[in-house]
Parts: structure tokens; sequence; C-alpha cells
């Protein structure tokens, strides 16, 4: 819903509540999800930007995002990042030397949580949606957000993206690395047949 228009004039921002009953052909190859991001990569959104989302996001092997400490980088997920804030943006000259340390295992977990932090990273693993109709809540609030299937929480953080951001729903065939010690990748896989269906989606501003 925010094809053509600029970042700053993406219609969502918290507080708000999106529902979503979907379902899927089965276990999903390239990436699949919905909920609201900023558009960072894709021509249609202009210039590349940092990336800031709060989703329910998929990635199938070979993809490999493990920016959650203790959270598998590829499968289903709640998930939310924020890195263009001031907090985030103090790392941008710390990169290499970051990137670096994370070499080690040991200097990993101590320096990878503190970058996790300040990219408002917050993750937990989900069940795959399957043939039969789940219903997915997202209460996105300016102070963090809830994540629940069901009406059964499955992840409440302090971490949520600013905005405006704009509502996504999409399934590819495409898969990313991009990994806390430098590894980086992207390519296609062959994925025939699969789908993801949505039988209802409200947005609805919360007071």
């Amino acid at each position: 819903d925010y094809a053509g228009l600029p970042r700053r004039d993406f219609p969502w921002r918290p507080p708000l509540r999106l529902t979503v009953r979907a379902r899927a052909s089965g276990p999903l190859l390239g990436t699949a999800g919905f909920g609201f991001w900023n558009n960072p990569f894709s021509p249609l959104g202009g210039s590349p930007a940092l990336p800031a989302a709060i989703w329910f996001f998929h990635a199938a092997p070979p993809s490999d995002m493990p920016l959650a400490e203790g959270v598998p980088g590829h499968g289903w997920k709640a998930a939310t990042i924020d890195t263009t804030t001031a907090r985030a943006l103090r790392w941008a000259p710390l990169a290499l030397p970051v990137t670096l340390a994370n070499q080690s295992a040991g200097l990993l977990r101590r320096v990878w949580p503190r970058v996790q932090r300040d990219l408002c990273i917050a993750e937990a693993p989900i069940a795959p949606p399957a043939e039969a109709w789940r219903s997915y809540t997202l209460e996105w609030r300016s102070d963090g957000a809830r994540f629940a299937i069901d009406g059964a929480t499955v992840l409440e953080t302090d971490c949520a993206p600013r905005g405006p951001l704009g509502f996504v729903a999409w399934l590819d065939n495409q898969w990313m690395v991009a990994t806390p010690r430098g590894r980086f990748g992207w390519g296609l896989s062959d994925a025939p047949g699969q789908w993801l269906e949505f039988a209802a989606i409200r947005i609805e501003t919360l007071p």
C-alpha cells in the first residue's frame, strides 16, 4: 500500500493492530511473510535505505540471517528491526571492527547482543503456516510490540521501529545470507506450485 510514495509518506505508524488469517501450501521455499517495512531495497522505493520492519517473516535455507541471539537464521519467526535510529547508526563506523571481532565465538557472544539491542532486533521462532487457517495478530506500539497466533502470544518485546512503514504481504523464491560474521549472499530457488493465501487482513488504529 506504499507504491509510488516516498518513505516519509508511508501510511502506518504506531499504535495499531494488524490481524491476518492466513494459510500456506506447506513448507515454503524462498521468503514470505506479512507485516510492515520501509521497503529498503526495492527499486520501487527509490534510493536504498537502511531496513526497518515489524512482521511475521520466513526465509528458507539456504537463507541464513541469524540476527537475534539464539534464534536460527532461517524459518518462520515474529521479528522486529530498526537500523535507522541514532542508536543504530553509531555502529556504522564500527562495522568492520565488529565483523572482525565476531569471527571469535567468545567476542561474538559479548559484542553482538549490544548491537542487536541498538538495532532494535527482536525475534522468536514460530510454527509455519499449514493448510489450516490460523489467525496472526501484531500489536505495534511506540514502546514495543506483541505478536500472537490464534490468541497465544509468541513474542512480546520493547523493541519496535518508529515508522512510518508500509504494509507488505508476499511470497517469492529468493534466498539471502547476511550474518554478523560478514557472510553475505543472494540467489533464487526453484519453487514451483507453492502458495500463501489470505482470508482477511485488518489494520486498526489503537488508542
